[in-house]
């Protein structure tokens, strides 16, 4: 969860300075950290981004544990990432970093309810 809370404030600060292509990025990154530490706790070593999120699925969704809508903006923002960095979209807009940090938000917080307090 360290690495997530990190991973969320560089996201920040790359929209603060109208980095929104790293934001959007970064807003993932952040996620996907959140989603392993969940499946850190359950002895489970994520092979890809796509099975991370089908894992959250299957244990999560499907008892009711997490939302549909949690993990379908973990998969928007996967989708996302992926065509900023691979595809042709020449250029993410503010209102898309912003959106995506405000989901990325969400989404840790979603997370931390599922994990064990510290003492």
């Amino acid at each position: 969860m360290e690495i997530s809370e990190t991973k969320l404030n560089e996201a920040q600060k790359a929209l603060s300075h109208g980095l929104f292509d790293a934001a959007t990025i970064l807003a993932y990154t952040a996620m996907f950290h959140a989603a392993r530490s969940i499946l850190f706790r359950d002895g489970i070593i994520e092979k890809s981004h796509v099975c991370l999120i089908e894992y959250l699925r299957e244990k999560y969704v499907y008892t009711r544990k997490m939302s549909e809508a949690v993990i379908n903006s973990l998969n928007t923002l996967r989708i996302e990432r992926h065509e900023t960095l691979y595809g042709l979209v020449t250029e993410t807009s503010g209102e898309e970093a912003k959106f995506s940090l405000k989901e990325a938000t969400e989404f840790i917080e979603t997370i931390k309810q599922l994990l064990p307090v510290k003492p």
